[in-house]
This record gives structure tokens, sequence and C-alpha cells, in this order.
């Protein structure tokens, strides 16, 4: 799962500093439209070089180039390695490494693709083609759903996660709620691989907190699928396909990238889908049990209204930090 592995160096790389690196790669990715171009090339060239941003950053102030950043030769100090462009070399390597992830974001391609990961509250998670990339809005969700837990003190609560995709919310509750008790649902092939391999990632910290994450790969819609756990569950965490289908993304890092099986509800509005989300809680959560599920700004009002449907209770709109509507939560009667 990593797009460098493999790459070698050309025969004609040019000598260049850092800053200068740096520069020309973000004037590329402005011509090409990316929003935060000099961000995006410092990642870039910090994954190319093998660093982090901090050593990035000390490479910069000290006026190294990209061989001291790769490492430099046995015997030869920091700031005095030459070649940093030499072919065969690792800074040479380094250097087609970088140029060729700039070519890659120019053509719009996710930061997060190109990377292989993505940050989502704790934890990096990998991502890549055929997969949703989690968003930060999301984390709101997530949140919603420890609090209600740790607010009730509930011990080793069931936890379903609907529509998984990388295993962003499933996972986040397994690793940050000890005990938690977990399955996750997602349909895509592609997506489940993702949330597969990061829960593999995960393993050793989820199993510290006391917790366990089971992934099933199956339609989350379909009444048949998780039937034994239908009157059971705590809390079910929910982050659903909600775009309005005629509300297609400007964003080509969205539009083009995303699976359209990911983004888009359904139906004009986009609440097709979350409103069987809906109705499948209703029957899986437990008397007492509660929902959150992330919905778009304008689904606010038209999800309460189908969880009021459903027979839920309690039923509020939640935001995000932004201060959007950004969530519903919902209870089953009882408990």
């Amino acid at each position: 799962m990593n797009p460098s592995a493999g790459e070698s160096a050309g025969p004609d790389l040019p000598c260049t500093d850092l800053p200068s690196l740096l520069a020309g790669a973000a004037a590329r990715l402005g011509q090409a439209g990316v929003p935060t171009p000099a961000h995006d090339a410092r990642v870039l060239l910090a994954r190319a070089c093998g660093c982090d941003l901090h050593d990035l950053d000390k490479a910069l102030l000290m006026g190294w180039g990209v061989a001291d950043l790769v490492g430099p030769a046995p015997g030869i100090l920091p700031g005095r390695s030459a070649g940093d462009g030499r072919a065969g070399g690792r800074a040479g390597r380094a250097l087609v490494r970088f140029e060729r992830s700039v070519d890659r974001r120019s053509l719009r391609e996710p930061l997060q693709y190109i990377v292989g990961q993505a940050p989502f509250r704790l934890m990096d998670l990998a991502v890549g083609p055929g997969v949703f990339i989690p968003r930060p809005e999301t984390e709101s969700v997530v949140q919603a759903g420890l609090d209600w837990l740790a607010g009730r003190g509930v011990r080793n609560p069931l936890v379903v996660d609907l529509c998984a995709g990388s295993g962003a919310v499933g996972l986040s509750v397994a690793f940050e709620y000890p005990g938690a008790r977990v399955t996750a649902v997602e349909k895509s092939p592609q997506a489940a691989s993702w949330a597969r391999f990061n829960a593999l990632r995960q393993e050793e910290a989820i199993a510290s907190s006391g917790s366990s994450y089971r992934l099933v790969e199956a339609d989350a819609l379909d009444p048949l699928n998780l039937a034994d756990l239908d009157g059971r569950v705590d809390l079910i965490i929910s982050n659903p396909p909600y775009v309005p289908e005629d509300q297609v993304p400007e964003q080509p890092e969205v539009r083009d990238w995303d699976p359209d099986q990911a983004l888009y509800g359904g139906s004009a509005d986009g609440c097709a889908i979350p409103g069987l989300v809906i109705r499948r809680a209703a029957t899986l959560l437990r008397p007492g049990g509660f929902l959150v599920m992330e919905h778009d700004a304008s689904q606010g009002e038209a999800t309460r209204r189908e969880a009021g449907l459903a027979g839920l209770v309690q039923v509020r709109t939640g935001s995000d930090l932004a201060g959007r509507p950004r969530f519903l939560t919902a209870a089953k009667p009882g408990g």
C-alpha cells in the first residue's frame, strides 16, 4: 500500500536546496488549484525524505539539504554532504519520489492517498483509492457517542458502526472506550480491506484497552445482517453516505476520488440512505440505547423527522466544531 515502493532515481536530477524545492512545488500546486499548496509541498517533501515535519523544519533552519534529511554517508556531518541529487543515491531517489508525488497532487489526487494515511482522533489510519477519507467533522460524531457512554457509565458496551469505511469510527470507540465490544459493517470490498488493515494496525492498542473489534463485510442496511444483535445494541454510530445526488461536490479531491458509494445518499436530498440507517438502528438498539448519525448540514430537520417516525425519542441535532448542524442523536424508548 506504499505508492513509492520500487522507485529509483533518474539520471539528471538537479542539485536543489530545500527552500527552492518547496517554493517550486508550492507554485506548481497553487497553479493546479490545490487549496493549501505550501502545506502540501512540505508534507510531500518530508514523506519523500522519510522524515517528519519537525525534521524538515530543523533542516530548513540549519540550511541543510536533501541528503541530510535522508541521512548523510558515514563520517559526513549534516550540512557537509555533497551531491544531493546524484543518480543512484538516497538523495536522488528522494527527489524522484518528491517529484512524482507533486505530479500526483497536481492532478488533485488527495494528499492522504499519496502519503497513505489520514489522521483521525488518536490514530493514523491507512487510506487509499477505494475508501472514503475520514474528515475532522466526524471526530465530533465519535465524541458524542463516547460522551453518552461515559455519562451513563455503560460497562462493556455493545457498539455497532454502520457504514464503516476505513474503520475510523468503530476503531476510535474500541481504542478510546475501555471494554467496548465493537461490530463494524461495510458493504464495499475495497473499503472493507482498508478497515481490516487498520484493525490489524490497531489490534494491540485495542486489546490493551480491553476492547474488541469485529468487521463484517455485508450490507449494513439489510435486516438479515446482524439479526442476532437486534434489540441488544447499546450504541450505534454511523457516518453513512448522505451527499444529495443533485449536489455534486466541486472539489476534485472529493468528486473524482472519494468512492460514489461512500458519498451519495441515494436520493435528490441525500436522505434515503440515512433514513434506512435510522430505521435499522431502531431495530438494533436495546431499550434506552442511543444513535449518533452524521448528516449534511441541510438535513437536520429531515433526519429528526425520520427518527420520530421510526419511534425514537430525545431526538436532537448536534453541531460540529465549526458550529454547523452535523449529526443526529436519538434514543430508543425504555431502558
